[in-house]
């Protein structure tokens, strides 16, 4: 047995006599009758059709989209005369006899009370044939008074009329026959946007709303005759700036339920424009182009705001886009207010939460790409990194900046973009009005951060500036995402851009070229000519390595440089997160003066007076900050604050201006900065005993060079030497070149395995290092030289008897005394270190002992009458006098210090002339601060 059938849904059933509210007009003979809402649930509707009258049949999908003669027309006019008003009306059929509708009579009711019963008007204008009883023979006379008679009577009457005026349907003319044309089946929607502007003098037309799908999309009629072919055709339209709840789909197999307020959007629509001519203005089509977008224009006001009022719709930015951007102001303020007072859709709304205040004000320290800044609030002192808070611009994308280590490239203009906020706000106060919070992916964690407008100045917001320029783009915003509050003016400001073809829009790649890098050595020296040449050069700093050395962009010259102060040195700051190991750790007031070199040069244009260059390709020489009258000495301010100290030897040489000196001079009394705190003592060689010694002369020979100072040598002479060589001979002999278990230890004598052109042979030896399994460095004791060894195959235990204990080590550790050289992995160093070789290799050399300093002997050599090797090497260039200190030192050891006088005095007038003639290390100016590490 088959289920019954389910029961058709009960339909309202109208009192013989009532008022009600024309919907919308079928036909020429039925409208749609709509009721009052009962519980605030959807009001009733009735399609009411007139009794006894047929007008033509209007065009359907059931006869191919073509009107009968004569059916548009009559529409027209009973859509004119009633749609949108109340009625009064009479039933005269309902029910199972009536099937889906009503039948009887309509009243439009004038202000006097008149009534004029629309279907007697529709026959006389000739838009209906009546359907007459005509009365059978025999049949009893009708009473005349019966309101049925009366009414057939009129139709009657009202058709003769028509007949007589040649009106409607009964015109010798052909009726018009409307064929509608359907978008996408008959024209595509793009063709009607693009028609319009151009056949219209406003760029409206003028359309009937025939169906209203939800709040914000309808389906439209064309009826204005300007636009020729596309007179009558239909189309889907979407209304700009709105998106208004979805009613779902209750057929198919997988129903979508309506989403909340969508029939209530959906009523306020119909009551409004439903089977209105309205104006209308197309902004284009949606993505795919089967829709049109654009703004109704209503007499009483913008549907589109009123839905945003009453809370009945969102708005939807990427149809905003589209709009006259004069027009979008009203649209925002109109959501605002529905959000503020909790309407409609947006009953549940709160407004974004933040975890900060929602207002900033402070000092702008760092750009650090086009839409984010580092800023410091006002009010806070800047004694540690985490005081600064990091703001994005809220509601527009810049172009990323690029990363070297990851191997990504700039996108493109994104330094334009970075450069233009720089200039805009970089050490500038600013007001941030902080718009919501995001979380940032950052690795493995994430950060939540602030965006928000920022406003510099006379500037409100300086996205804009960026977005006008073509330099960023607004972001594109998902529905329920915050934004910023001036969106619509961000939006409006790029479509200005894209007109004018600026910056991202012109189609053209970024006019950044290559800048040349002169980090590296070798190029800061090839170049440094031209920046000494070049006087005072502006630049600009780009990244603060500590409170004295930055990298500086000189934009007259396109090249970056590694820049630092003359004169004065500063404290180590903190290390930077994922350093290397083996930086070094933080000194006193380190993080200070980076701090404050942040706070007042960090992307500041500052002018540059470019002395000299190291070895290690850094710039040095004046810096100045500031303009005008506030233009002042970096380096002075900072050495005053007791952020840095002047370089001893610049004081000692006089070559320190005094006003730097006093400045200093002027810290340390008031004990600021560094001077707050204990000052080591400077660091003296300390000697091997206590007691003093005199100076000796000895001969010697070289039998190793480390570097350009530091050698190891044997006496000429030494009967130990001769000794020890036989002995490892004779060890050599007795336990041939297979290597012995031994205890592996750092400082532990041992035999070690050496070739030395002549074949395999074991000599003295000291481990110094580990490297790794398996394998140790050792030093041979007898020779200097260091050697990386297996420890199974190339070590063995040393006889005692030729231990270093009874045997002291041959060859003897000594340096150049009062010298500094660099490594020999530098050019100078290594130059140096050939030097010393071409000068004292091979050959019985004279060394004047005069003490021992950290284990090493401090030696002049001199060969004959000639100047010493020392002298030689400052002469030249190729090495430094150490500081005073140093010669103090020395000579407390000595019982006569007389001659490290005369030495230091000897080597400081070499080094002055070399200095003078641009030799060796001088040849590109002064040799800055990065010299003390090798002393």
């Amino acid at each position: 047995m088959s289920a019954p059938a389910a029961a058709a849904p009960l339909r309202p059933v109208l009192p013989l006599h009532g008022v009600a509210r024309v919907k919308n007009v079928l036909s020429g003979d039925t409208v749609v009758l709509l009721g009052k809402q009962v519980n605030g649930g959807k009001p009733p509707e009735v399609v009411f059709t007139f009794e006894k009258c047929s007008s033509p049949r209007i065009a359907s999908k059931g006869n191919g989209h073509i009107d009968e003669p004569g059916a548009f027309p009559a529409r027209e006019w009973l859509r004119t005369m009633v749609v949108g008003k109340n009625v009064a009306f009479e039933t005269r059929k309902q029910g199972a006899t009536a099937g889906d509708r009503v039948y009887g009579l309509l009243f439009l009711v004038n202000a006097a009370g008149q009534r004029t019963n629309l279907a007697v008007e529709c026959v006389k204008l000739g838009h209906a044939i009546p359907k007459i009883y005509e009365q059978k023979e025999g049949e009893p006379e009708r009473d005349a008074e019966d309101p049925a008679v009366i009414y057939e009577t009129a139709l009657k009457e009202a058709l003769q009329e028509a007949q007589r005026n040649q009106a409607g349907v009964h015109a010798e003319s052909p009726a018009l026959v409307r064929k509608i044309k359907n978008a996408g089946d008959d024209f595509q929607v793009l063709q009607l946007t693009e028609t319009v502007p151009k056949v219209t003098a406003n760029g409206r037309c003028k359309c009937v709303i025939e169906y209203v799908f939800d709040g914000s999309r309808y389906r439209c009629h064309v009826v204005d005759p300007q636009l020729g072919d596309l007179q009558y055709s239909s189309f889907t339209l979407l209304l700009a700036g709105v998106n208004s709840p979805r009613l779902g789909n209750t057929r198919g197999e997988t129903p979508v339920p309506p989403e909340p307020f969508s029939d209530t959007a959906r009523s306020f629509v119909e009551t409004r424009l439903l089977q209105r001519e309205l104006e209308i203005t197309l902004h284009g089509t949606d993505k795919a182009g089967v829709c049109a977008v654009g703004t109704i224009h209503h007499p009483r006001g913008n549907i589109a705001v009123e839905l945003l009022k009453n809370g009945l719709g969102k708005m939807s930015d990427w149809s905003v886009r589209m709009m006259n951007p004069m027009d979008v102001p009203a649209l925002r303020i109109a959501e605002n207010g529905a959000k503020r007072t909790n309407t409609g859709v947006w009953h549940n709304y709160a407004p974004p939460q933040l975890s900060g205040a929602s207002e900033i004000i402070g000092q702008v320290i760092e750009v650090q790409s086009g839409d984010t800044l580092m800023v410091l609030p006002a009010g806070q002192a800047y004694d540690s990194e985490a005081k600064l808070k990091k703001i994005s611009l809220a509601s527009i994308r810049a172009p990323r900046v690029g990363n070297e280590r990851m191997g990504r490239a700039d996108e493109p203009y994104a330094h334009e973009c970075k450069e233009r906020l720089r200039v805009l706000c970089a050490g500038k106060q600013a007001k941030i009005q902080v718009n919501y919070e995001r979380d940032i992916p950052m690795g493995e964690s994430s950060e939540k951060r602030q965006f928000g407008s920022v406003s510099v100045g006379k500037r409100p917001d300086i996205s804009e500036v960026l977005v006008s320029e073509g330099l960023a783009t607004t972001q594109r915003h998902r529905e329920d995402d915050e934004k910023s509050p001036r969106y619509d003016e961000l939006v409006a400001a790029e479509a200005v851009a894209k007109s004018n073809k600026k910056g991202l829009h012109s189609g053209k790649p970024s006019k950044k070229g290559s800048i040349n890098d002169l980090s590296d050595p070798r190029k800061a020296k090839a170049y440094s000519g031209s920046l000494i040449r070049g006087g005072n050069l502006r630049g600009i700093v780009e990244y603060v390595f500590n409170g004295a050395r930055f990298k500086v962009y000189i934009p007259a010259e396109n090249c970056y440089v590694v820049f630092a102060p003359n004169y004065i040195r500063c404290p180590q700051p903190s290390p930077t997160p994922g350093a290397r190991p083996g930086t070094r750790p933080a000194e006193p007031f380190g993080d200070e003066s980076k701090r404050h070199a942040r706070l007042s040069v960090l992307q500041r244009t500052v002018e540059l007076s470019c002395t000299g260059v190291t070895n290690g390709g850094v710039m040095v020489g004046s810096m100045f900050i500031g303009q005008g009258g506030q233009r002042r000495d970096y380096a002075l301010e900072l050495v005053g604050a007791g952020l840095a100290t002047v370089d001893q030897r610049k004081i000692d040489y006089g070559e320190a201006p005094k006003s730097i000196v006093d400045a200093q001079t002027a810290a340390k009394a008031n004990k600021v900065g560094i001077w707050s705190i204990a000052q080591p003592e400077p660091k003296a060689e300390a000697p091997v005993s206590t007691a003093k010694s005199a100076e000796q002369s000895v001969s010697i020979r070289l039998c190793e060079i480390r570097s350009g100072n530091h050698f190891f040598f044997r006496v000429v002479g030494d009967e130990a030497g001769k000794v020890m060589d036989e002995s490892m001979v004779t060890f050599t002999q007795k336990n041939g070149t297979s290597g012995a278990p031994c205890d592996v230890k750092i400082g532990k004598a041992v035999a070690a395995l050496f070739n030395d052109g002549s074949g395999k042979s074991w000599y003295r030896a000291k481990i110094v290092e580990r490297r790794g399994a398996g394998k140790v460095a050792v030093l041979f004791v007898d020779h200097g030289n260091i050697a990386v060894v297996n420890t199974a195959s190339q070590l063995r235990p040393l006889d005692m008897s030729l231990g270093t204990e009874r045997v002291p080590a041959v060859a003897k550790e000594a340096t150049l005394a009062l010298t500094i050289t660099r490594p020999v992995e530098e050019d100078e160093g290594l130059e140096a270190a050939h030097m010393l070789q071409s000068m004292a290799w091979g050959k019985d050399m004279t060394a004047r002992v005069y003490g021992t300093v950290e284990g090493k002997m401090a030696v002049s050599l001199l060969d004959g009458d000639k100047k010493s090797v020392n002298e030689t090497l400052v002469s030249d260039g190729l090495a430094r006098v150490a500081k005073k200190a140093a010669v103090d030192a020395l000579v407390s050891r000595m019982v006569d210090g007389n001659s490290v006088v005369k030495l230091a005095a000897e080597l400081n007038v070499a080094q002055e002339a070399a200095r003078k003639t641009r030799s060796g290390m001088w040849r590109y100016g002064d040799v800055g601060d990065d010299d003390d590490d090798y002393e």
